[in-house]
């Protein structure tokens, strides 16, 4: 499972890229959210009026995190970053989880892992002040959107374990685009695509990565993931990063992206830190929690 969301998710950087050929950012996350929201609703609508208020603030505040926000940030960030870097600046999503599980929820870790953490964080600097993106100004924050939304997804492994762990994977993943989809549709509507639409040739190949891009890593890569955190936990979940970077940069080569010894180095160090900081063993406990 861990293999196949790498791949997916390891390829999303390079298929957004394309799509922004045609589309702007704010259409692409949308799109995104909103597609995935439809087509689950059969399933996402009866979830939803089941659930009592408490726990269905809590798959709202989970989906806002890991189904919505990212959505934007990525195609935004990647206006100004390449899609090699954004899967290596990615990869920092289980150094947030052990921060965030720490500060927010009281998870206490090991010297080791607080010392990965700092490791990280310096591979993601290095990569952020030596790389392209440090070569304009407003190429930085583009860059730190990507770390914005790393520690996003952390925030909604960490949400889905603690406070909503009875619901199933299915429930959870068509419940929280179903939500999600009305806010996107309404963020669609004012983009003006549906009065300004027009399908050119390079529109519709760009349309044809979106739509592998939201069937195939959106909606059913969020339900591998959430499947994967239900079963074990949220850095052990989150280690499906160790091999994004990898991906991400492969599809980058080969689409002439420039490689930069900063990518090496930075990328080692964040995947040393979260080496460091990974569980040895997933603990039964919180398995049949």
């Amino acid at each position: 499972m861990v293999t196949i969301l790498a791949l997916t998710w390891g390829s999303s950087f390079i298929l957004i890229k394309k799509t922004l050929v045609a589309f702007s950012p704010y259409e692409i996350g949308a799109i995104r959210v909103a597609v995935s929201g439809i087509i689950l609703a059969f399933l996402g609508v009866p979830a939803i009026r089941k659930m009592p208020l408490k726990t269905l603030f809590w798959v709202a505040v989970a989906g806002f995190f890991g189904n919505f926000s990212p959505m934007f940030l990525f195609p935004i960030a990647q206006q100004k970053v390449s899609s090699s870097l954004a899967g290596i600046l990615d990869s920092l999503v289980p150094i947030f989880v052990l921060i965030f599980g720490f500060f927010f929820f009281g998870i206490r870790s090991k010297l080791s892992q607080v010392l990965g953490a700092i490791i990280g964080f310096i591979g993601a600097a290095s990569l952020i002040f030596f790389s392209e993106a440090n070569t304009e100004g407003s190429q930085f924050w583009y860059a730190m959107l990507i770390v914005l939304a790393g520690g996003s997804y952390a925030m909604n492994a960490l949400v889905i374990k603690e406070k909503i762990p009875g619901l199933t994977s299915i429930d959870l993943t068509a419940a929280v685009f179903t939500f999600w989809a009305v806010p996107s549709l309404v963020i669609l509507y004012f983009t003006g695509i549906f009065e300004n639409f027009e399908m050119t040739p390079e529109r519709s190949e760009a349309l044809g990565y979106l739509s592998f891009l939201t069937i195939f890593g959106t909606a059913i890569a969020m339900l591998l993931y959430y499947k994967l955190i239900q079963n074990t936990t949220p850095v052990f979940a989150s280690s499906v990063s160790y091999l994004l970077p990898v991906v991400a940069v492969i599809w980058g080569v080969l689409d002439g992206e420039k490689f930069s010894f900063w990518y090496i180095l930075g990328g080692l160090l964040i995947l040393i830190g979260i080496y460091l900081i990974r569980e040895k063993k997933v603990n039964p406990k919180l398995v049949q929690r």
